[in-house]
C-alpha cells in the first residue's frame, strides 16, 4: 500500500489482527509495521477502538508495553481483560504479565510468499 486509503488501511488492520494466534497478543505498532505503515500505530488503535467487524479479536491488541490501553472501547471496563484471560493470558493491573512471552510480532512470525 503506497498511497493511503482509509478503507484499505482498515481492511489491512482487520486482516492482520485476525491472524493473531489464540493465547497471544500484539501491539498497535507491530500491526502498523506489518501492514506497511510503521508510523500509524495510533491509527491502528483508533481502528481497534471502532472495530465492530465480527471475527476481529481487537482485545488481542494492546500498547507496546502490554498495557490494555483500549479497554474503554469494550462493552464493560473488564471485557478486554476477561477475553485475554479466557485464552490463558495473565493480566495484572491492566497490563499483560510475561508480555515478552505473550507478544506476537507478525513480521517475525508470518511467512510472506510472493
Amino acid at each position: 500500500m503506497s498511497d493511503f486509503d482509509k478503507e484499505d488501511f482498515v481492511a489491512a488492520v482487520h486482516q492482520m489482527v485476525k491472524t493473531v494466534p489464540y493465547g497471544r497478543a500484539t501491539s498497535y505498532g507491530a500491526i502498523a509495521r506489518a501492514i506497511g505503515y510503521p508510523n500509524m500505530s495510533r491509527m491502528v488503535g483508533k481502528v481497534m477502538g471502532n472495530c465492530s467487524e465480527l471475527g476481529v479479536p481487537a482485545y488481542r491488541v494492546v500498547n507496546s508495553q502490554g498495557v490494555l490501553s483500549g479497554k474503554d472501547a469494550f462493552s464493560t471496563p473488564t471485557e478486554m481483560q476477561e477475553k485475554l484471560e479466557e485464552e490463558g493470558i495473565r493480566v495484572e493491573n491492566n497490563r499483560i504479565k510475561d508480555w515478552k512471552k505473550v507478544f506476537w510480532n507478525p513480521l517475525d512470525e508470518i511467512l510472506f510468499v510472493p
